[in-house]
């Protein structure tokens, strides 16, 4: 395209659009035409009047009979005429939009004056302030109005109206909306807030709220979580969150408004003003466990617990409630003037239906530990431990804390607080008593070791005395035993002795030059025997008394019984063998013990002559081995 194509091609455009222009400027000038767009209003502003006395008022800037100036008609979007340049200024602007979530606040700039001690523009019928002729007429003050405008579009008249957007009033939940009014009647006399005031719907009707008498100040309603349309020229909003009343305690209410009640505790109680629910003062009604919508400024909850509350006089301890974080051990001073230190423990617990009596006579539960519980508890173990000395006081602890109990509740109860009960710690007596107590302890400790000792060495000597009886016991039993086998060996001996006389008695009368032979060797050998048997008993009777002398009784009487035993054996060996017999035998006996040759060997090799040197060696060679017989059996077995 050449660029004489192109300009032919948009001087077509370029002179339609002039000629546009000139056409309007004609309509404009000639005919008085505005075009108002659709999403705007025109501001109209007349110049001057062809009549000369047709003014505002003084005092007014908004015209709205036709004078020259800024006038409360405004133009919608449309075709106007008759609207000449030289005397109408016509000013587009769009139009006045409130967001969701936000409202408009209204300032008039004129109208009539605001009535004194008033600072808000009562609401006027204006459709929403966009008929500012009409707002005018119907008596708008000037000023911020209590009226607002709500989300949407509006066409306001700048020149008499102006907006300003707020967010809308949000109290969140478990919060409520403390009210503070800007505007209204003044407080009574002695009220910190005004009465309460039905129809506003929650202040955002803040005309129904002056009509109805509101009174500007603290509000004793509040308003509860949600969004809300509010004026806030016309009313404060404070979140404040809720007032919980924890499981386990009561909430005393403390109000500041309302109206002097009569005090229902009657003239027994003198110590606080308490009233029905509604009047200023303390509520006989306390709030059971819950959330409750409380105006903080109007009114007071002091947690009263109703569970049983420990408080220690401790310094290393301290309760959950915190009640009793400014108390400490107790310092005592005992009558012999040593100091010591004792940790005390108090279990309390106030009804629920005296809870407004505690509070209206201490304010808190901390007054009443720091004003009765502090000093009643401290000065009662003061006063207690100068009547004792230290260690009487350690020794009666138990007695102390009955008697501490009782004088306790018996003061307690005058204050409306049940005392349950009153406990004992840690008593930290001087170190240097607590030393000699120690030691003293630690002797005694030492006595009763000393005496358990002793004891057991009685015991010891009485169980070796009995040990000792019991082996001697045994020992005499054995001797019983011992001289029962004797016997009975003796009547073996008996028997046997009853038997080879029997046999010598036979062989006597078949062989009697054998027989009496035999008969003198068996004599001689008895003799013998007996003679040994006798020394032999002589020693072992001195050996036996000198170990008898040793060892005690017990064994005397063993070697007393073998004794009789070895007598009685003796007897009865005499009684069957005769004296004589038996005495030739005891020397048989030992000479054959010591082996002494008692028969010259040559009888036993032979020498005689005929049947008698034959038979005399024969019974040399019998006697010789009849005496080493004996021999092996006496001699002791390994």
């Amino acid at each position: 395209m050449t660029f004489g194509t192109f300009m032919l091609s948009y001087g077509w455009i370029i002179l339609c659009i002039v000629a546009l222009l000139l056409y309007k400027i004609i309509l404009r000038v000639f005919f008085g035409m505005v075009i108002i767009p659709e999403s705007s209003i025109g501001l109209v502003t007349k110049k001057f009047t062809l009549s000369g006395s047709n003014r505002l008022p003084d005092g007014r800037i908004i015209a709205t009979k036709g004078e020259a100036g800024f006038q409360a008609k405004t133009l919608a979007p449309g075709l106007y005429w008759m609207m000449w340049p030289w005397q109408y200024a016509i000013d587009l602007i769009p139009f006045t939009v409130i967001p969701e979530g936000h409202i408009g606040l209204v300032l008039a700039k004129d109208g009539s004056e605001t009535p004194t001690g008033r600072i808000l523009g009562t609401r006027v019928d204006c459709d929403n302030f966009q008929d500012a002729e009409k707002f005018l007429d119907n008596g708008g003050q000037r000023g911020r109005q209590t009226a607002f405008i709500t989300a949407g579009s509006y066409r306001i008249n700048k020149y008499l109206f102006e907006i300003t957007m707020v967010a809308q009033t949000v109290v969140g939940e478990g919060m409520v909306g403390v009210v503070t009014a800007l505007d209204g009647e003044p407080l009574k006399q002695g009220q910190i807030a005004g009465a309460i005031v039905d129809g506003h719907n929650n202040f955002q009707d803040f005309d129904a709220f002056l009509a109805n008498g509101g009174s500007r100040g603290l509000q004793p309603q509040v308003i509860l979580a949600g969004s809300y349309n509010i004026n806030k020229w016309a009313v404060q909003i404070e979140e404040s969150y809720m007032t919980e009343v924890p499981i386990g305690h009561v909430g005393v209410v403390i109000s500041f408004i309302g109206d002097d009640g009569e005090d229902v505790t009657g003239a027994a109680f003198k110590h606080g003003n308490i009233v029905n629910k509604g009047h200023r003062g303390v509520w006989n009604e306390p709030l059971g466990p819950g959330k409750y919508p409380i105006n903080r400024y109007a009114m007071k909850v002091e947690l009263v617990p109703t569970t049983n509350l420990v408080l220690n006089w401790a310094n290393a301890r301290s309760e959950a409630h915190a009640l009793d974080k400014n108390l400490s051990t107790i310092t005592v001073r005992s009558k012999d003037g040593f100091p010591f230190n004792l940790d005390v423990a108090q279990i309390i617990h106030v009804p629920a239906n005296d809870a407004p009596k505690v509070i209206a006579r201490f304010g808190s539960m901390n007054n009443l530990v720091s004003q009765v519980l502090e000093p009643t508890i401290g000065n009662y173990f003061r006063n207690s431990a100068q009547d004792s000395d230290v260690i009487s006081f350690l020794t009666t602890r138990k007695e102390r804390q009955e008697s501490a109990r009782a004088h306790i509740r018996t003061v307690l109860e005058e204050y409306n607080v049940n005392a349950v009960d009153t406990l004992i710690g840690d008593i930290v007596p001087p170190e240097a008593l607590m030393r000699t107590l120690t030691n003293r302890k630690i002797a005694q400790e030492e006595e009763k070791t000393y005496q358990t000792q002793r004891m057991a060495q009685e015991t010891r000597q009485g169980m070796e005395k009995e040990t000792a009886i019991a082996d001697m016991q045994r020992e005499i039993v054995k001797a019983q035993q011992n001289v029962e086998i004797a016997q009975r060996t003796a009547d073996s001996v008996v028997k046997k002795a009853e038997g080879d006389a029997a046999s010598l008695k036979l062989q006597v009368n078949a062989e009697a030059t054998a027989t009496k032979m035999r008969a003198e060797a068996e004599a001689e050998a008895t003799k013998l025997r007996a003679g040994a048997q006798a020394e032999s008993t002589r020693l072992n009777a001195s050996a036996e008394a000198e170990r008898i002398s040793k060892t005690g009784n017990a064994e005397a009487e063993k070697i007393l019984a073998i004794g009789k035993s070895t007598a009685e054996a003796y007897e009865l060996q005499v009684s069957a063998m005769g004296g004589d017999n038996f005495t030739r035998y005891k020397i048989t006996e030992e000479i054959g013990a010591k082996q002494i040759k008692v028969i010259p060997d040559i009888i036993i090799s032979g020498g005689g002559n005929g049947t008698d040197g034959t038979m005399n060696g024969l019974m040399g060679l019998k006697l010789m081995e009849m005496m080493s017989e004996k021999k092996k059996d006496e001699e002791p077995k390994s």
